[in-house]
């Protein structure tokens, strides 16, 4: 039976530094991703050869070989559209988490009803967990 070692990290940059620079990156490796696809379509791998290789359906090969004919490398980029706006925008996500600083709120259920009450949204106990999460808020 091994031991598990712990090794010390030194923290160069806080967590949503590097948060926010694997997030700016990950669009540049999907685009890798897809380069390579059409590489080894270049080579003369076929669709489903490729796309197995690069772990994405058959389905996908086929669309992203369509957008590769169509106009090349520049349709292949991804493209993020924004998604869904937030229920609470980051001003009033503030807002919350000094309330439940000022309040003294520890259950999820308790930071669930404040949050119905004060901005008439309501959240799963799931998602309300994962906000308080993010707020970092010492115990």
């Amino acid at each position: 039976m091994s031991r598990k070692m712990a090794y010390n990290v030194k923290k160069n940059v806080s967590i949503k530094e590097l948060d926010y620079t694997i997030h700016m990156l990950e669009g540049q490796v999907r685009l890798l991703q897809r380069l390579y696809f059409v590489r080894f379509l270049y080579k003369g791998m076929s669709v489903e050869d490729a796309s197995d290789l690069i772990g994405i359906t058959k389905t996908t090969g086929y669309h992203w070989l369509k957008k590769w004919n169509d106009k090349g490398q520049e349709q292949l980029m991804p493209s993020f559209k924004g998604g869904r706006h937030p229920k609470l925008n980051q001003l009033k996500k503030e807002e919350l988490r000094i309330k439940i600083k000022e309040l003294g709120l520890t259950k999820s259920r308790d930071v669930q009803r404040l949050i119905q009450e004060n901005y008439g949204v309501e959240y799963s106990l799931w998602q309300v967990r994962r906000i308080v999460n993010s707020f970092e808020i010492p115990k």
